[in-house]
């Protein structure tokens, strides 16, 4: 694969993760005002389900698209999740790789827990961490910009 081709799927993953990036803010400013609590109306729990649902495609495209694209471009060795992510902390993009982290292992809760006490606490941790996220991705597009040549959107 040319650098070209590598280019092209990066601002590929960048349109996916922008258009991630505007589903999951609009679904954390729902929630956000929903608040946390230990009971939610079937409303409300439809709200935080769309949102854990965006919460975990956002993480996915971030750290299993974006960061493999980058190391790609940047003729790293794939490695595992943690080797990326660890790399992106270095990259100075990310804060903290324990907040990635910690935002994957919530992506990985969403998609395996079913007991409702155990999901009240799933939307709690996902209100928190849905900032750190979105932080993130908007400096991954800050990062990746020298190899787009594009000037980086706003949604």
């Amino acid at each position: 694969m040319n650098q070209a081709e590598k280019q092209a799927i990066l601002i590929q993953t960048d349109k996916y993760l922008l258009e991630s990036k505007k589903w999951l803010s609009h679904s954390y400013t729902i929630c956000s005002v929903i608040g946390k609590k230990n009971h939610y109306s079937i409303e409300e729990m439809d709200a935080f389900e769309a949102l854990s649902s965006r919460f975990a495609r956002a993480s996915d495209i971030l750290i299993q698209q974006m960061l493999r694209t980058i190391s790609l471009i940047e003729l790293e060795p794939e490695g595992s999740v943690l080797d990326r992510i660890n790399r992106a902390e270095k990259r100075g993009f990310i804060h903290s790789a324990q907040d990635l982290k910690n935002i994957r292992e919530i992506r990985n809760a969403i998609v395996h827990e079913y007991q409702q006490n155990e999901i009240i606490q799933l939307f709690h941790d996902i209100l928190e961490y849905t900032p750190i996220l979105l932080e993130a991705i908007e400096m991954t597009g800050a990062y990746i910009k020298k190899y787009t040549g594009e000037e980086e959107t706003e949604i």
